[in-house]
């Protein structure tokens, strides 16, 4: 029954309601004409009922054809899907499948099993909680489907046991292979680097030269070939090398195994060559593969070399890096960063100096050097300090008897905020990551920022100083700063207080001259010495009192070894101290017999700090790197939130066994 046929009943409807009123008004003047009226009326409204029924009949025969011939249209649609069709009961249960739903399976006798029992893929709880619809992308046998599904409230159907769930199975096969085809054929982009290429050149005999410039690009060339790459040689210690992304994985597997391949040559040369990778993945064109490339190489070198780094987009992966940094005889750098620093302070109002929170000796000594730059410029330092802690209280409190003037030039990280402009320039010292420096948010109001730190570089780093002098290989950062001091100037203008704060800075970070010196460390030791300072007055800087040598007791008796080679002490006091008592606890575990590497776990401020020492052998940078920490070789620290000492012993003890399983897999 259309629209136009209703609307005409319904005015057919008023017209007969017209026609008797006027019938009645007729029957007033007129009766025998009303009569006839009336009849002709009655006989109207028959013919009008009779009509409505027949439609009526009618439009629910049409109805119900039109049902039928729909439920056979979708019965037909269903059983004949292009794709396979399942329909499972809410705890998975196949109560129907269409006959291309079976041909997919291995097994033929499916009803009311689970469809988890069939395709271990699928999880009825996946598509129950999944909020968007979106399709779930499966794999079964050698085919992947994109799996759309449909849940439907049986209680408006013949069903009442509750809903039931469609799963409509779309074969994606072929476009899942192409796209893994695409992603294993794009190219890789790899620069290689021979770190020490003009020390190993100069240290060999002419004789065995050749001999072992040929065998690093020998084994270079053989590497590229064997994983189905390129190399080009495009200076006499750099090489361009390109892969595929499925070699890649390939080499990632075997820890980029090239860096001892190069390690391990002996042609005559007297120092071993190391080999420093950076990669670039997956950037939307070749050349932001390429830049990626850059990226990880720079990383690489800032870390000390001897490693890989992968960079894909903001991810990060380190390979390598378990061998000491080595020592640059060369001092050219250290001249041209000197005389660079030296013009960025003349150019600057104002020069503001910070190191890292919670300061140690050579963050603060090398921090006395930088105002002893800008004072010999003339120009106003000023340090940035939040606080004073134990690691530096003698110090500051030396400071405060010998060299009172200096108080004027101590500010606060709010201090600084407020009195930084465009026009001053900032030093960070012993540190390059933002979030471990006094006051990140000094990063940002001036874009003169310079760098000097010897630690090796982590994925964080502070965006784009003027000027990075980074050096693993030093000892400490007062050693780079007293270079840095001897070459700004002829006559280098140092009070004794300085040059003490400088050579306790040295003195802390190579535990007495013991680890990480090279002959680079004793020349600004001897820099320092001739400049007034004492080493007796800097070992006065390093004395405890009573109480903190039984609690440093109290560490080595919580201590226990792990891994036949490794300490871990503990110390569960909450004070100011904890954090210093840590650090010299884990230097103190070093002196047991059989030891390489301790670390201690202590509570500051509800968090778990943790001090990793090493003799060299045993890398703690890249087991704390692990937990979110860093530092150096030998020395290195972390911080946990949300954890006990015991969660976090844990932790660390699984980190260990990583670094320990991952030098046995290279």
């Amino acid at each position: 029954m259309d629209h136009k046929n209703l609307f005409k009943w319904k005015d057919t409807k008023i017209y007969l309601i017209i026609i008797g009123c006027l019938i009645a008004i007729i029957a007033f003047y007129q009766p025998v004409l009303a009569l006839i009226c009336a009849i002709a009326l009655a006989y109207l409204i028959y013919h009008y009922i009779k009509t409505i029924s027949d439609k009526e009949r009618e439009w629910t025969k049409y109805i119900e054809g039109l049902a039928e011939e729909f439920e056979s249209a979708t019965k037909h649609a269903v059983f004949n899907m292009p794709f396979p069709l399942v329909m499972l009961e809410v705890d998975g249960t196949i109560s129907w499948y269409n006959t291309r739903f079976l041909d997919m399976l291995d097994e033929k006798d499916i009803l009311n099993k689970k469809i988890d029992e069939l395709v271990p893929k699928l999880k009825v709880e996946d598509i129950l909680k999944n909020d968007d619809k979106a399709p779930l992308d499966i794999k079964y046998n050698t085919k992947y489907y994109k799996v759309y599904y449909n849940i439907v409230d049986s209680k408006k159907t013949i069903n009442t046991k509750g809903n039931i769930i469609m799963l409509y199975w779309v074969d994606n096969t072929g476009e899942v292979i192409l796209s893994q085809k695409y992603e294993e054929e794009r190219p890789t982009v790899c620069l290689a680097y021979i770190d020490n290429y003009d020390e190993v050149k100069s240290t060999t005999s002419e004789v065995n030269r050749p001999l072992v410039l040929a065998e690093i690009d020998k084994t270079i060339n053989t590497y590229a070939s064997i994983n189905n790459g390129f190399v080009r040689k495009y200076e006499n210690d750099k090489y361009l090398l390109i892969f595929e992304n499925k070699n890649l994985r390939l080499i990632q597997n075997k820890k980029f195994d090239i860096l001892d391949q190069i390690r391990v040559i002996d042609n005559g040369n007297t120092i071993p060559i190391t080999l420093s990778m950076g990669v670039g993945v997956n950037g939307e064109n070749p050349n932001e593969t390429y830049e990626y490339a850059k990226a990880a190489i720079d990383i690489a070198l800032g870390r000390g070399g001897d490693q890989a780094v992968v960079k894909e987009n903001n991810n990060l992966s380190f390979y390598g890096g378990k061998t000491k940094a080595i020592e640059k005889r060369n001092k050219v750098k250290s001249r041209v960063i000197s005389h660079a620093l030296r013009q960025l302070i003349d150019q600057s109002d104002e020069v503001f100096v910070m190191g890292h929170k919670i300061a140690d000796m050579d963050s603060f000594g090398a921090s006395v050097g930088i105002i002893r730059a800008a004072k010999s410029r003339n120009k106003k330092g000023y340090l940035v300090l939040r606080g004073v802690n134990p690691s530096i209280r003698n110090i500051y409190d030396r400071m405060k008897l010998e060299e009172p003037e200096y108080l004027d030039s101590i500010i606060t990280p709010e201090e600084a905020i407020q009195m930084v402009d465009g026009s001053s320039l900032l030093v960070v010292v012993d540190n390059h990551k933002p979030s471990f420096t006094e006051a990140p948010e000094l990063l940002d109001l001036t874009d003169k920022i310079v760098l000097i730190d010897h630690h090796r570089r982590g994925a964080e780093f502070i965006e784009d100083p003027v000027l990075i002098y980074l050096e693993p290989y030093a000892s400490s950062t007062c050693e780079l700063v007293t270079e840095i001091l001897y070459y700004m100037s002829e006559k280098m203008d140092m009070t004794k207080f300085e040059a003490d704060s400088l050579l306790a800075g040295i003195t802390v970070d190579t535990k007495n001259f013991t680890f990480q010196t090279g002959v680079r460390t004793f020349e600004a030791a001897s820099i320092l010495k001739r400049a007034g300072a004492d080493t007796t007055s800097v070992k006065q800087l390093f004395k405890d009192d009573f109480t903190t040598f039984l609690y440093k007791a109290e560490v080595v008796k919580n201590s226990r070894i792990v891994f036949e080679k490794v300490a871990i002490g503990k110390f569960e006091r909450d004070m100011e101290d904890s954090l210093l008592i840590a650090a010299q606890g884990a230097n103190d575990l070093l002196d047991i017999n059989g030891v390489e590497a301790s670390f201690v776990l202590t509570l500051s401020d509800g968090k778990v700090h943790i001090s990793g020492r090493s003799l060299g052998s045993i890398s703690v940078q890249l087991i704390l790197e692990k937990l979110g920490g860093g530092g150096h070789l030998t020395s290195a620290g972390t911080q946990l939130e949300g954890v006990s000492i015991e969660q976090a012993e844990k932790i660390l003890i699984d980190a260990i066994d990583e670094y320990f399983r991952e030098g046995d897999n290279k």
